[in-house]
């Protein structure tokens, strides 16, 4: 008898138990991965087995799996998969006037098929639709990545690109960073085809005392030391960078600034051979300690330079992804295409010998520790630069040149995070931050190109699996 009482007191409190345990009710998730491994970018290692529970758009959980069970909305069996933050692109377009709304629109979808959830637009003409997409997307009335923008470029007078705002004296700078501040941009992207060295300076000073980031190109007027002490808080390109690299910086510029006067005044173009002949070590040291003492980033666009420089050797028409890219789109890159076909033996030579020394300034950067984003340039006009595969493959040539696996990881995303000053919120797996993820079918830190391998997309906490990304491809297909 009394053998009965204990055993029956036992299993009482077993039940006791077992009812503390658990939840009363079981709390229903909106999107629940399980076994997955977690890939830490900002540390490179990576967390095995772990189930990551998201709701409302926010990572819940990241926690060691078979512990409980879940319940959700959307299941993802991420065994024997690798999760990392969805991909920032930190330089596309979306560009080319009222008559490509909808052409750029379609973008949207490349992106977040290619696994990039967010994206800094970096300058064109459709500064309303930009707007407008990002209030659907965040209203779950459009698939799509989150979108960072300048709205329009600010560019000297008769600026080469529509839609820009032109700018020569400080009233007039000061009318565009107030324009820009009413459209509620989330930085100021400046252009070179026209603006002057002093209007390009002065718009940095002004933008830095309004609290707003400046980046873009930059007038060979001017050195970059100049602009990062004036607060320049990002170079595109290696053009710029590439430039305070010559052991003749100083009289470059001045041979720029004088020729101005004249009726053939010195471009980019003209100066990058006596830029690269004066190359020094010592130069690009200099640089590289200013630019990470001031945390000025650096853009490289690998991708979009090497393609750029193989375009008169490169037969394009039978890509997969132009099934994709609306013909008018299409249309734009006739452009560059026709101008490159029209380079000289020598020209084509120098532009591959420019590519490798480019590639050669990334590891050293890295190094330094300037800040590195991975941008694509893709959009409008840039030939054959396709959204969203565009910035896998610049990840592949960042390794490429010299960064490891998770430093290029760490460049499409916590380093973006960073710079657009979110990095509270998302670029990172971590509990409470946005649920922008990417799960992929093996470990992108033993091969970069594995970003390509996607199982799924989680954006704004709705995941999208591979079939589901395929019917939005299939949609945007040309007909």
């Amino acid at each position: 008898m009394k053998f009965l009482r204990l055993l029956f007191g036992l299993s009482v409190a077993a039940l006791l138990t077992d009812c503390a345990r658990r939840p009363t009710k079981l709390e229903i998730y909106d999107v629940v991965i399980n076994h997955v491994t977690v890939v830490d970018v900002v540390t490179g290692q990576l967390k095995p087995n772990q189930v990551v529970t998201v709701s409302k758009g926010k990572i819940v959980g990241v926690d060691p799996a078979d512990k409980d069970s879940y319940a959700a909305k959307q299941y993802v069996n991420g065994n024997g998969r690798f999760l990392i933050p969805g991909l920032w692109d930190m330089h596309v377009h979306f560009r080319g006037g009222d008559s490509l709304i909808a052409a750029n629109q379609k973008s949207l979808t490349l992106f977040l098929a290619h696994g990039i959830t967010t994206v800094r637009d970096a300058g064109g003409d459709l500064t309303p639709s930009v707007m407008q997409w990002r209030q659907e997307m965040e209203a779950g009335k459009l698939a799509g990545p989150h979108i960072f923008t300048s709205g329009p470029k600010i560019d000297g007078p008769k600026a080469y690109w529509p839609g820009s705002l032109e700018v020569e004296t400080p009233a007039q700078i000061r009318k565009a960073l107030d324009s820009l501040q009413r459209l509620h941009v989330d930085y100021v992207k400046i252009y070179d085809s026209t603006i002057s060295g002093e209007a390009y300076l002065n718009t940095i000073s002004q933008a830095q005392k309004r609290g707003m980031k400046t980046t873009g190109h930059m007038p060979y007027s001017v050195t970059l030391g100049e602009a990062v002490k004036r607060g320049l808080d990002a170079t595109e390109h290696l053009y710029y960078v590439f430039k305070a690299c010559s052991g003749k910086e100083d009289s470059l510029t001045a041979l720029v600034r004088n020729s101005l006067k004249t009726p053939k005044p010195l471009g980019l173009f003209a100066v990058l051979p006596a830029v690269y002949d004066t190359y020094s070590p010592a130069a690009a040291e200099r640089i590289f300690k200013l630019m990470a003492k001031y945390h000025t980033a650096a853009v490289p666009t690998l991708h979009i330079s090497k393609t750029l420089s193989e375009l008169p050797e490169n037969d394009h028409s039978q890509d997969t992804l132009r099934a994709y890219i609306d013909p008018k789109i299409q249309a734009t890159y006739t452009r560059r295409l026709a101008s490159a076909r029209q380079q000289s033996a020598a020209a084509q030579a120098f532009s591959k010998k420019l590519e490798a020394k480019f590639f050669s300034l990334v590891p050293l950067m890295q190094a330094a520790g300037v800040p590195i984003l991975a941008g694509s340039d893709s959009g409008p006009f840039n030939s054959f630069i396709y959204p969203g595969a565009s910035l896998q493959d610049e990840l592949i040539l960042l390794v490429q040149a010299g960064l490891t696996p998770a430093q290029a990881l760490q460049a499409a995303t916590i380093n973006g995070a960073k710079f657009m000053g979110v990095a509270d919120r998302t670029g990172t797996i971590a509990p409470g931050k946005d649920a922008d993820l990417l799960l992929l079918t093996a470990n992108p830190l033993e091969n970069i190109a594995n970003v390509k391998r996607i199982d799924a997309v989680v954006s704004r906490g709705k995941a999208y699996p591979a079939a589901a990304l395929s019917n939005m491809l299939r949609a945007i297909r040309n007909r």
